[in-house]
């Protein structure tokens, strides 16, 4: 199965692993979800401070 790759180096989606520009294509799919991760507490925190100053807004 082929998969949607995007170009390091000029960001267009491409399914060969070398796109025009000869740049190479890596995968683009976002790292595995865990609540369980080491950077959780950040992401909590991050996301707490986004919602405080929105309801001040």
């Amino acid at each position: 199965m082929r998969h949607i790759l995007k170009c390091r180096k000029c960001g267009k989606y491409t399914l060969s692993k070398e796109c025009e520009c000869s740049g190479k294509a890596m995968e683009n799919k976002p790292p595995k979800y865990s609540p369980e991760d080491k950077y959780g507490s950040y992401r909590r925190k991050a996301k707490e401070k986004q919602r405080m100053t929105e309801e001040l807004l």
